[in-house]
């Protein structure tokens, strides 16, 4: 089984990262997940900074402080994934977004990789006291919500969002402790490593 680990964002990864959005662009797929990485292809360093203001950011009622991770293969220490966590929501966030964004690269995809992402990222969640998380997916995307059922969602609601994507949206909850719990089995030995050191969940 692929062994797989979430990366916190280093300059060291930066040729990686880079090559990852593109891959995006060549594409034509969309971007989520990425903590506006997208938006900084020209100011990698300036991304860096911008995340570690989002991490310390103090919660009002137009931002939320949030963590973004690549999501690396261990055997070849490849980002096919990133994460986007925001740990407090705002109102707006409650409404559209939710906790978690995340994303894989298109040459990755339809081989289970989103599920771990998610999980790991449940995990997080779980380290910082959430007993759940609201997560949305278009409803024209079936792979997104799929990995949300997949972990335990449950759908509260499915509208038409006029104000932002102006397509149907499914609204997903997901209890962290039940999820975690109930697929830890398939998702196991996964990390979280922080500037290359595994977060220890046992001892929390």
């Amino acid at each position: 089984m692929e062994r797989f680990y979430l990366e916190y964002p280093s300059l060291s990864r930066k040729a990686d990262a880079l090559e990852y959005i593109a891959e995006f662009h060549e594409y034509g797929s969309n971007i989520n997940g990425s903590g506006g990485l997208n938006r900084f292809t020209g100011d990698y360093e300036g991304w860096l900074l911008k995340l570690e203001a989002d991490r310390n950011r103090a919660p009002d009622e137009e931002k939320s402080p949030s963590e973004t991770y690549f999501l690396v293969r261990q055997s070849d220490r490849k980002i096919v994934g990133m994460i986007n966590i925001r740990y407090v929501l705002t109102e707006r966030l409650k409404k559209y977004g939710g906790n978690i964004g995340y994303s894989i690269r298109p040459t990755e995809r339809r081989k289970g990789y989103n599920k771990i992402n998610l999980y790991l990222a449940l995990r997080l969640c779980k380290l910082h006291g959430l007993k759940s998380v609201l997560l949305d997916a278009d409803a024209d995307n079936p792979a997104s919500w799929r990995t949300i059922e997949a972990l335990g969602g449950v759908m509260l609601r499915e509208y038409f969002d006029a104000e932002i994507d102006h397509c149907m949206v499914r609204d997903y909850e997901i209890d962290v402790d039940s999820s975690l719990s109930r697929y830890a089995k398939f998702y196991e030995p996964m990390t979280v490593e922080i500037n290359g050191k595994p977060l220890n969940f046992s001892a929390r």
